[in-house]
């Protein structure tokens, strides 16, 4: 589980409501924020020992606890965290329904930010 101490998320400024449809709804936008697979990578392996997780890395994604496709921060350290693979099954779905949902107008941005963090904090 993502500790709020630790990850408790962060926003990208350039993502607003009012600039969805030229950042997060623009296919393929969030290549051109995610970071490096060296940079989390390397965070990976130092959040693992702050959550005292005790496993492989590669049995570990390091997630972003708000995701880029609804403007988290794509490369700080308190919105990111070493979420396993058996949980990112089930939260990656929810966060592309939400982006959907946003896109369409049928969710605002910050509506949507808020089921996804609500879900996170409950079930990783």
């Amino acid at each position: 589980m993502p500790k709020r101490a630790l990850t408790p998320g962060a926003y990208n400024y350039t993502v607003k409501q009012s600039s969805i449809s030229s950042t997060i709804c623009k296919h393929g936008w969030t290549a051109t924020v995610r970071p490096t697979t060296s940079y989390t990578t390397a965070l990976k392996i130092q959040q693992m020992q702050q959550y005292h997780e005790t496993g492989s890395p590669s049995d570990y994604e390091e997630d972003h606890f708000i995701p880029l496709e609804l403007g988290g921060a794509p490369k700080a350290a308190q919105n990111l965290w070493p979420e396993p693979h058996s949980q990112s099954k089930h939260s990656d779905p929810l966060e592309t329904s939400l982006k959907r949902q946003v896109c369409s107008g049928t969710l605002t941005l910050k509506e949507g930010r808020v089921q996804i963090r609500d879900y996170k904090r409950a079930h990783g």
